[in-house]
């Protein structure tokens, strides 16, 4: 996957990696701030700072399918919304 429109390694950044990994040579910097950041059900692992989410431990957007994943809660919130506006 590297090197694709799904997958992105900057290792060039000063913080790269930005969180703690084992493996560096599948982490993804494509989603460097994530999109489904304001969703309070957006699947990650993170906890409630004094109403600030900390996404330190959460990798999902730096997976490898962070793509598929953020892409797929992307659409089922536009189908919920859909279904809600009719």
């Amino acid at each position: 996957m590297k090197n694709s429109y799904r997958f992105y390694r900057n290792i060039d950044c000063e913080y790269f990696p930005c969180h703690n990994v084992k493996d560096e040579e599948n982490f993804n910097c494509l989603f460097c701030y994530c999109p489904l950041y304001f969703l309070e059900e957006c699947g990650g692992n993170y906890f409630d700072n004094n109403g600030i989410k900390d996404c330190t431990d959460c990798l999902i957007p730096h997976s490898p399918r962070g793509y598929d994943y953020i892409n797929e809660k992307i659409m089922e919130i536009n189908k919920q919304k859909r279904r809600t506006n009719t």
